[in-house]
C-alpha cells in the first residue's frame, strides 16, 4: 500500500513537472488603425486569457470582443454592432507555439518567434510574429506587436469612415503569467 502512495506521488509530481503552465486572466490587448488628422481609432481589452505550456512552449489567448474599451462610447458602439460584429462572433482567440522556447534559457529578456492561427471575425489567418518573453521568479512576461489588415478577416469598413481608419491595424499583447 505504501509503495501505491509513493508511486503515485512520484508520477503526480513528474506529471506536473512536465506539463507546467503559466496563466492569466488579466492580459491586455490593444489595437490602434488610427489616420492622421482624424480621431484616434485606438481600444484596449485588459480582460484577455493567455496560457503559455512551458514544456511545450504552445500558447494560447483568448480576447472577448466586447472587452475592448473606445475613449469614445459611440465608436466603441459602431466597433461592437457594425464592423465585428460581436454578437455573431464574440471572441478573438490565437493559438500558436512559440518557437524554440525553453524555459531554462531565459533568465533574462528574450526574442522568439511564435506562429498560429488568429481567428477574428470567424476568420483564422496565419500569423507570424516576433515575441519577448522574460521570467521574473514566478512570472512569465510575454510581449508581442503585429498587423492585420480588416480585410484579412471579412471585416467590412464603410467608405464613409474609410477614410478615417487605417488599411493597417496595429495589435499589441502583454501578458504577466503566473504559474497554475
Amino acid at each position: 500500500m505504501k509503495k501505491s502512495i509513493f508511486f503515485l506521488l512520484f508520477f503526480a509530481i513528474i506529471a506536473q513537472s512536465f506539463g507546467q503552465k503559466y496563466y492569466t486572466k488579466t492580459g491586455t490587448l490593444n489595437f490602434e488603425g488610427s489616420v492622421e488628422a482624424f480621431e484616434p481609432v485606438k481600444a484596449s481589452n485588459e480582460t484577455t486569457t493567455a496560457i503559455l505550456e512551458v514544456s511545450t512552449g504552445k500558447i494560447a489567448v483568448l480576447g472577448l470582443i466586447k472587452g475592448f474599451r473606445f475613449r469614445n462610447a459611440l465608436m466603441e458602439e459602431h466597433f461592437n454592432e457594425n464592423y465585428m460584429e460581436s454578437n455573431k462572433y464574440p471572441k478573438a482567440t490565437f493559438n500558436g507555439v512559440v518557437n524554440d522556447f525553453s524555459i531554462k534559457d531565459i533568465d533574462s529578456e528574450k526574442e522568439y518567434k511564435v506562429e498560429g492561427d488568429l481567428t477574428i471575425h470567424g476568420k483564422t489567418k496565419k500569423v507570424v510574429a516576433a515575441i519577448v518573453i522574460v521570467k521574473n521568479g514566478d512570472t512569465i512576461d510575454v510581449n508581442t506587436n503585429f498587423v492585420v489588415t480588416p480585410e484579412d478577416f471579412d471585416i467590412d469598413i464603410p467608405s464613409v469612415v474609410s477614410e478615417k481608419i487605417s488599411d493597417k491595424i496595429n495589435i499589441v499583447a502583454s501578458f504577466n503569467l503566473k504559474k497554475r
